[in-house]
């Protein structure tokens, strides 16, 4: 199972547009910056001009967001989260089973009520599926029975767009003083690992160089100071596929232990990670934005009921976090399965996600790791205000 990276001539795509002058034949019409209202409403609610959606089908949940601009960030109008297992089986199989894409278009016919509810138009939502669809053999057929089911067209991106647009919803969270950035989206079915250099954009650019990675990666550098993307790589191990790899193995400390070690491999084919090693990081930040971050963030915090506002943006160190985790190690399974802290929906995956975390946290020693409640849907989000002119230059 071999880490996946795109061909061509660079780490991340290019536009799949070519981009036109002004004034030639083909070129674009000008977009005039929209500036809406900070929360401008409609008689019944608020106005369908200004809703933007992002959907996103993963291997183990389904997530939508339906928000406004305001300013540089988002409103959230409406959400919806749910566990649809969509890759259960697929490991051993190759394809999605009957069960779980019974599942997966159940919360999607929630999606569309929701989308139909709110009058979101169909150019302002993105609606994308990854690595489940991705893989299975069988990706093509669901596209279309979700099509048939509920009238929703999903897209199923690839690794190297998944990878960008979660590097882009941290924006907001990346520190002025970092010059090296990694940012870690541990998905159900895949992991993407981002390394971003900022030593060369003036400190309080960095978080606007970081959003302004939506436009593609290859803006002029004359204009705007760049975010050099050293190397990336889409790990096809999520916390769905690694714990489906080790349910054979009954022990529960030998099977973190060997899903930690397992995944580490797989970091061998990442630059960074032989380079970082043979010096000393400075200004060095790791984000990670997942279900597994924010969960031992609130298990850190002793949160009983989930709180964004207390978790988003956190910074951990590693002793905290490996207290968390060594704690979860001492619950054992149905230990883990009573803690309120990690959820009915969590304390299945909650291990093998750990063993990636520590993988991480083992790779490149640090103290800090800064925990983003936030991930695929906002960098939808921020990707289609930012093509639209809606937002103000940069994160904040």
């Amino acid at each position: 199972m071999s880490p996946k990276r795109p061909g061509g001539d660079g780490p991340f795509p290019r536009p799949v547009a070519p981009v036109i002058p002004k004034g030639e034949p083909g070129a674009a019409p000008t977009v005039e910056r929209r500036v809406p209202p900070s929360a401008k409403t409609h008689k019944d609610g608020p106005d369908p001009d200004d809703l933007y959606a992002a959907l996103d089908l993963g291997t183990n949940s389904c997530r939508m967001l339906i928000a406004q601009p305001k300013g540089s960030q988002l409103h959230v109008v409406d959400s919806f989260s749910k566990s649809v297992q969509l890759g259960q089986g697929l490991e051993a199989s190759g394809r999605m089973s009957r069960a779980s894409m019974a599942r997966a278009v159940g919360a999607l016919k929630i999606c569309q009520k929701k989308l139909s509810k709110h009058r979101v138009e169909v150019d302002r939502a993105r609606l994308v599926a990854t690595e489940a669809c991705r893989r299975a053999v069988n990706g093509s057929e669901f596209i279309g029975l979700v099509k048939r089911e509920t009238g929703l067209e999903l897209e199923i991106i690839k690794p190297e767009e998944e990878a960008q647009l979660a590097v882009v919803s941290c924006a907001p969270l990346v520190s002025t003083r970092t010059e090296q950035l990694l940012v870690v989206d541990i998905g159900g079915g895949s992991t993407e690992l981002v390394w971003i250099d900022l030593s060369r954009v003036p400190k309080l650019e960095r978080p606007k160089a970081i959003m302004r990675l939506h436009q593609g990666f290859d803006y002029d550098d004359s204009v705007f100071p760049r975010a050099k993307v050293v190397d990336w790589i889409s790990i096809p191990l999520g916390v769905a596929t690694l714990k489906d790899m080790y349910d054979d193995v009954t022990d529960d400390g030998a099977r973190f232990a060997l899903m930690s070690w397992f995944f580490e491999e797989q970091l061998a084919e990442f630059s960074p990670y032989t380079d970082a090693a043979e010096q000393t990081l400075k200004g060095f930040q790791i984000i990670g934005t997942s279900g597994t971050v924010t969960t031992v963030a609130a298990s850190h915090l002793g949160l009983r009921r989930y709180d964004r506002n207390k978790v988003d943006g956190l910074r951990m160190t590693s002793t905290q976090i490996d207290t968390v985790i060594n704690g979860y190690l001492a619950l054992g399974p149905d230990g883990r399965r009573r803690d309120p802290r990690i959820g009915r929906d969590r304390q299945t995956l909650i291990m093998s996600g750990a063993a990636i975390l520590q993988a991480l946290l083992r790779a490149w020693p640090t103290d800090r790791l800064s925990v983003a409640d936030r991930g695929l849907r906002e960098g939808l989000l921020y990707a289609q205000m930012s093509r639209d002119g809606v937002l103000e230059d940069g994160p904040y």
